[in-house]
């Protein structure tokens, strides 16, 4: 890093040098120029220890920060991205408060930087019934720059609902700071456009939506990750209790009488056991490769649960669970739609070095859809602990949060007109198709090297072009002498 280091958080410059995803993203927004992304960091660091983004917490911002629900995440857009809102009616400009604002927009970001390394979030900037007391240009520029520098490749687009007439000419100021680059992120809708880009289930009533969610505070609103209704559907809940009468909640005595020993298990991943040739079903469990490889449990798949769609009938996924440590792990396991899947089991524990199968499964007339997103939650029980359900009730209630490991997973859906060798690829390359982004990077590569290869031909040319004329000079000088040699020999 350029200057002095002392300039920075000491613990953004670990960061730095242990997370190269977190590298990539400057290098990437600054098109690969290593020196422009040095500078960006530069900034984007003096900034980060000038609002102490690393100690920003609800405890240290003021609390009408939070009551006044002006800003806040919830809810996903088309494309399974967060959704950021910002209330504009709610926000007065007020130079007094305006220190305070912006740290509560910083916490907002790192808080979900945090939990969702690298996922995409969609600024919705609610103007409905806003007035000129509610528009703050120095605030907007804080966004903005706050996507532009200081959270590089977090920014999906920016939706901006119902802007009041009288802010046309200050929106072509705001085009001139987000860049040439990134006015297409730019979507201005009213009542009947938004649809395109958020779904009627996301958005509030006044914008034709039939989202109930109303927001207050104490919580926080988070992901709205819920317990599922039924861990193992209507038809298994008798069979559950009775088991749960003989044996403890262990994960290995949940299966049910679907027979699991025909899922694919993605057990091999950890045990890298080959011989295991039984037919997938479903399909998509086979495609649970990637891993994270979290402080207390290995969970596979890393990201993503891969469902089909009505026509394509996949309607199971495996979650694997590796106990890392040397201690009994409970875990959880909560949706952002208990309504649609089963899960299970949904609560239980894994012993020291075993992995444990979650099944998931959706309900008969329901279908996945990117919004949909899964949080499993571990925690590491003492050695004198028991695993039973009251136990785990009671470790629940009293475990710290700050011991409580976190892990979201998203969904896929594979569509069934799918092409079948875009479905091998993928399960050859043991991960999802490329995103927008990731193609993006890959267009500007083959861009650099197409560039690269222009310069080498040119300078093949010239070359070409030299050698030319060198042959024509020597065929001139050959010439003359010939000709000379003919004359004095008359």
């Amino acid at each position: 890093l350029p200057g002095n280091t002392s300039k920075y958080d000491h613990r953004d410059v670990e960061r730095l040098q242990k997370d190269d995803a977190w590298v990539e993203s400057y290098v990437y927004w600054r098109r690969n120029v290593v020196e422009d992304a040095l500078k960006m960091i530069d900034e984007s660091f003096r900034w980060r220890k000038e609002m102490n983004v690393n100690d920003l917490s609800e405890s240290v911002l003021p609390r009408w920060c939070f009551d006044v629900g002006a800003v806040y995440l919830h809810g996903y857009d088309k494309e399974g991205n967060k959704l950021f809102w910002l209330r504009v009616k709610l926000h007065v400009r007020d130079n007094k408060t305006n220190e305070d604002k912006k740290k509560c927009i910083a916490f907002w970001l790192e808080r979900y930087a945090k939990r969702e390394p690298g996922k995409l979030l969609t600024v919705v900037f609610d103007m409905a019934e806003c007035g000129i007391t509610n528009i703050d240009m120095d605030f907007v520029r804080f966004v903005i720059n706050c996507f532009k520098i200081y959270y590089p490749r977090y920014l999906s687009k920016i939706v901006i609902f119902e802007m009041p007439w009288i802010m046309n000419a200050a929106f072509k100021i705001i085009k001139g700071w987000i860049g040439p680059e990134a006015i297409n992120m730019l979507k201005f809708v009213n009542r009947s456009e938004i649809q395109e880009y958020i779904s009627a289930e996301y958005l509030l009533p006044h914008m034709g939506g039939t989202d109930p969610f109303k927001y207050s505070y104490p919580p926080l609103p988070d992901d709205d990750f819920q317990t599922p209704m039924c861990e193992n559907g209507p038809a298994s809940c008798e069979d559950e209790l009775e088991a749960k009468e003989d044996s403890e909640m262990d994960a290995r005595d949940t299966v049910d009488s679907l027979s699991f020993e025909q899922l694919h298990s993605a057990e091999d991943h950890f045990k890298h056991d080959d011989s295991e040739k039984t037919d997938a079903k479903p399909k998509n469990n086979r495609r649970t490769s990637t891993v994270f490889r979290g402080s207390l449990l290995h969970i596979s798949p890393a990201e993503e649960l891969h469902f089909g769609s009505k026509e394509s009938g996949e309607r199971k996924c495996v979650i694997v669970l590796n106990n890392v440590t040397k201690n009994t792990v409970a875990f959880k396991v909560r949706t952002t739609a208990p309504d649609k899947f089963r899960v299970k089991p949904s609560n239980s524990s894994c012993e020291p070095g075993s992995t444990v199968d979650i099944v998931i499964s959706l309900h008969a007339a329901s279908t996945a859809s990117l919004q949909d997103r899964f949080l499993v939650m571990a925690g590491e029980m003492e050695q004198t602990s028991g695993t039973g359900a009251q136990e785990l009730a009671q470790f629940w209630k009293e475990v710290p949060r700050n011991k409580v490991m976190e892990h979201r997973l998203r969904c896929h859906v594979v569509e069934a007109n799918k092409p079948a060798t875009l479905g091998l690829k993928e399960n050859a390359m043991n991960r999802p198709l490329l995103s927008n982004e990731d193609l993006h990077f890959k267009i500007n590569q083959l861009l650099e090297t197409n560039r690269k290869l222009e310069e080498q031909i040119g300078h093949c040319v010239w070359y070409q072009h030299l050698i030319a004329l060198l042959l024509s000079v020597l065929v001139a000088i050959v010439s003359a002498v010939v000709y000379m040699l003919k004359d004095t020999s008359r």
